[in-house]
């Protein structure tokens, strides 16, 4: 079984046993931390949310917070000597899906 969650403004698909990395949850390592806005659930027969399924939670455990590698941002206008050089790291969470809790909907 799978699901789609949404969280940072983002969807991902997951499975029971995954490991993603999502925008920064304000959690500590070891947390459990639940999503609930669940827009698909599938495997044998599927349920499709309008936009959110009701009943529906996927679980997880905060493995730990880390940073993303970095992206350099460079600006220049030829010619001209205008450059412009930045770096970014984004703050990520790296979270292992413990459970798909289909309630009675699936």
């Amino acid at each position: 079984m799978y699901a789609v969650i949404k969280t940072g403004g983002k969807q991902y698909k997951v499975e029971e046993g995954d490991r993603i990395q999502i925008e920064k949850l304000e959690a500590a390592s070891g947390d459990t931390v639940t999503f609930e806005d669940v827009l698909f659930v599938g495997g044998d027969e599927y349920k499709l949310g309008a936009p959110k399924l009701q009943g529906v939670k996927v679980s997880g455990t905060i493995v730990r917070q880390m940073r993303a590698k970095k992206i350099i941002v460079f600006k220049m206008k030829r010619r001209k000597g205008y450059h412009k050089k930045k770096g970014h790291r984004q703050y990520l969470t790296e979270v292992f899906i413990t459970k798909i809790d289909a309630g009675k909907e699936a």
